[in-house]
């Protein structure tokens, strides 16, 4: 199969070719359930993957997609949910309602963006990575 060059699935696999990783059904199965929700915790993913995949084998996955920055943490008080790292999927910042912990995607802003690497060289600082998030209480549970 042929994959077009600017999908998330083509970087992944190009990224695994790179470290000469192969490209195993548990690291597909975990990409496609990481690519197509939002951030999910640990335990989410697991009940994701249908019993295809066991615990121990997910928790290594994501050790590795760590280490090549295919995922990325956020934090939510004490616990974390995972999602695809740029350039796996578009760089976006988040809410996160304090209550559910549901997590909101943010676009991307330009203006935040361009901010950023104003505060940064200002500081004589090379940003390489940032990530924000907006803690409050979303519609639903202000009711």
């Amino acid at each position: 199969m042929i994959l077009p060059m600017d999908t998330p699935y083509f970087t992944f696999c190009q990224t695994l070719k790179q470290k000469n990783l192969s490209l195993t059904t548990p690291r597909k199965l975990i990409f496609q359930v990481l690519n197509t929700n939002e951030p999910l915790t640990i335990a989410e993913i697991i009940k994701a993957c249908h019993g295809e995949i066991d615990r121990v084998t997910v928790y290594r996955t994501i050790e590795l997609f760590e280490k090549l920055q295919i995922v990325q943490k956020l934090n939510i008080g004490w616990k974390y949910k995972i999602e695809l790292s740029h350039p796996y999927q578009l760089h976006h910042h988040h809410m996160t309602c304090t209550r559910c912990h549901k997590i909101f995607a943010l676009p991307e802003d330009e203006v935040l963006e361009a901010r950023i690497k104003i505060l940064a060289k200002s500081g004589s600082f090379t940003a390489i990575d940032h990530q924000i998030e907006i803690r409050g209480i979303c519609q639903v549970c202000s009711v």
